[in-house]
């Protein structure tokens, strides 16, 4: 399973290397970026599981940053902590209500930013962090690699298994090609988008081994979605 990619937007290079050197010890890819402009364009690019997001940078705030991500609709999933030395209680809300998911104050605990970080991707990336996902009659428990159907035990290799964890994490929301290649076989990896099909026809077959219903659904033109 890919790893979790969290985007770092920090102007001062000391704490953008000490906070980066933490999150690739605690197993996370590392993005950084230096300022805001920089951080909406590889949001853009590719969008990363969580952002960092210091508030004070030059030229676009990291509130403003915030405000345009939450406002798409292609972005606005995504968890946003904002890292801020203001703070008063109008700050926190300020930077709550401009869509942040948390709001901590610096200086901080790198241990408790890296609690509050694994919280918010429980939320949108829970199989990352080795729990289980659960939709209807399947299951998937990442830290046996075992995958249940109606109680049956299915078979699936290592990229069906990637597969049906990333759909178990968003029932009901269409995957592109492009983001299950992302998430499925990593960022820094060529492949092509075709061969998304032919592993949706193979988990296809696996999930209904024992019958049932076919739970993936195709979206002409858009991808595929779990339920």
């Amino acid at each position: 399973m890919a790893q979790p990619v969290v985007l770092l937007v920090e102007d001062e290079p000391a704490q953008r290397e000490v906070l980066a050197y933490n999150l690739e010890a605690e197993g996370f890819v590392v993005q950084r970026a230096t300022n805001g402009e920089e951080a909406l364009e590889l949001v853009s690019e590719a969008a990363p599981d969580l952002i960092l997001l210091d508030w004070m940078m030059p030229h676009v705030s990291g509130l403003e940053v915030c405000r345009r991500l939450k406002l798409r609709p292609e972005t606005r999933g995504i968890p946003i902590i904002m890292l801020s030395a203001r703070s008063e209680e109008v700050d926190r809300v300020r930077g709550l209500e401009t869509g942040a998911d948390d709001y901590v104050i610096k200086p901080y605990s790198v241990v408790e930013l890296m609690a509050r970080l694994r919280a918010q991707l429980r939320r949108v990336r829970p199989a990352t962090l080795g729990l289980a996902l659960e939709w209807q009659d399947i299951r998937l428990d990442p830290e046996t690699h075992r995958v249940t159907r109606a109680g049956e035990v299915l078979k699936l290799g290592p990229t069906e298994f990637r597969l049906l964890s990333t759909l178990l994490e968003k029932p009901g929301r269409v995957f592109s090609r492009e983001q299950l290649l992302d998430r499925v076989w990593g960022r820094d990896i060529y492949v092509d988008s075709r061969t998304v099909d032919v592993h949706v026809g193979r988990l296809r077959k696996a999930l209904c081994a024992f019958g049932g219903d076919d739970p993936l659904r195709t979206v002409r033109g858009a991808g595929y979605a779990l339920g």
